[in-house]
């Protein structure tokens, strides 16, 4: 019996930042889903009715979890598609002749659907670059370059490269007082960081459930503050944007009163169906207990970067960094050698270019971390 049977399931899982998990996820969400198979398979009049109801607790769950109002958040396959339905529906008066300001550290996919956006839109979009030899974009650099030209800035919550966690509430401010409207993408922080978007006073979210929340790819929201919501009219729009979804006049065309204007056709009640058991159990935990034992093993994961000699790229103060770990890797060692050899000892985390990106969560432990360092010592002595 080799050492990965031998050690507790998940207790050497760090990719909560790709890919969450809870206890007994598995089963779950197979029951979850053999539910809606049964909804969606019966020879009755009832499988619309019950799917939407499918998909009404699953937005519930997400406005317990953000605090978020009635009527503000609705569903995305993703982020993209959600930020996308919220560009795609300002008005030109908005956009044109304006800047749109970015980090260079957003994720990649957000970035690459504004740069395709601005010349049809009329916007040109500002991107704040990383200083020489930084791993994320300073919050002073951001308002540095936020003026009043700028009419939508999007933050970052918690960068996906660096686990640098942005101080949204000076950000939020410093856009307010100059007439921006300013979204936040929580894709790397919710369910791990405390987050409410009446407190923080953000004009839109857009985050995705499979990560910290330890849903399902395919079950992303999006989040439009009140106020915002009149103004905005989707391009990308179908049945399920009308105030009522079964009308077929096709004269008669009116937007949903609320945030499912952003809906648009069919929507993917899959997605939502299979993350419902991982937003039930997250419901049920305490927060501030998840929090806790995320950052007590984070700790640990820097003392054991410091044994081993590796370069440190998150903030080392848990208050300016979300739940991961990212560790600078020698040069000389090859990343897909290295993760062959963690795999080996049931240690699971993945790189990005010289990052090694390490993400403990509910279900990793310290024996976990031991393991870990067992691995990755043996795998740097043998690339000396």
């Amino acid at each position: 019996m080799n050492e990965q049977t031998l050690a507790e399931p998940g207790s050497g899982y760090f990719l909560y930042h790709s890919i969450g998990v809870f206890p007994d996820k598995a089963r779950l969400t197979a029951n979850a889903l053999a539910e809606f198979a049964q909804i969606w398979g019966t020879a009755d009049d009832q499988a619309w009715p019950a799917s939407l109801r499918l998909k009404e607790r699953f937005l519930e769950r997400w406005r317990d979890c953000i605090d978020a109002p009635p009527g503000t958040l609705t569903t995305a396959d993703n982020v993209t598609t959600a930020l996308y339905s919220l560009v795609g529906s300002l008005p030109d008066a908005t956009l044109k002749g304006r800047r749109l300001l970015i980090a260079a550290d957003c994720f990649p996919s957000l970035h690459f659907l504004l740069s395709g956006m601005a010349e049809r839109r009329g916007f040109m979009l500002e991107t704040v670059p990383l200083r020489s030899g930084e791993a994320w974009v300073r919050d002073e650099d951001l308002m540095a370059r936020w003026t009043a030209e700028v009419a939508v800035a999007l933050l970052t919550h918690v960068t996906s490269t660096a686990s640098h966690r942005s101080s949204l509430d000076a950000l939020i401010a410093h856009g307010h007082a100059l007439g921006s409207l300013v979204g936040v993408d929580i894709t790397q922080s919710v369910g791990i960081i405390p987050f409410s978007v009446t407190r923080t006073d953000a004009d839109f979210v857009v985050a995705s459930t499979l990560k910290w929340l330890c849903g399902v790819a395919g079950a992303a929201v999006l989040y439009v503050k009140h106020p915002l919501l009149k103004e905005c009219r989707p391009e990308l729009r179908g049945w399920f944007s009308q105030e009522e979804i079964f009308s077929w006049d096709l004269e008669g065309f009116r937007y949903a009163p609320d945030a499912r204007r952003f809906d648009h056709g069919t929507p993917s009640i899959v997605a939502c169906a299979a993350s419902l058991p991982a937003l039930e159990w997250h419901a049920s935990q305490d927060p501030a207990a998840l929090l806790a034992h995320t950052r007590e093993l984070g700790e640990s994961l820097i003392a054991m970067a410091q044994e081993l000699k590796l370069e440190l790229i998150s903030p080392r103060s848990a208050e300016e960094r979300g739940g991961s770990i990212m560790l600078r890797l020698p040069d000389r060692v090859p990343a897909q050698t290295l993760l062959d050899a963690l795999r080996a000892t049931g240690s699971y985390a993945d790189v990005r270019g010289h990052a090694l990106r390490l993400s403990p969560g509910n279900l990793t432990t310290a024996e976990g971390i031991a393991r870990l360092e067992k691995a990755l010592s043996d795998a740097l002595r043998g690339h000396r």
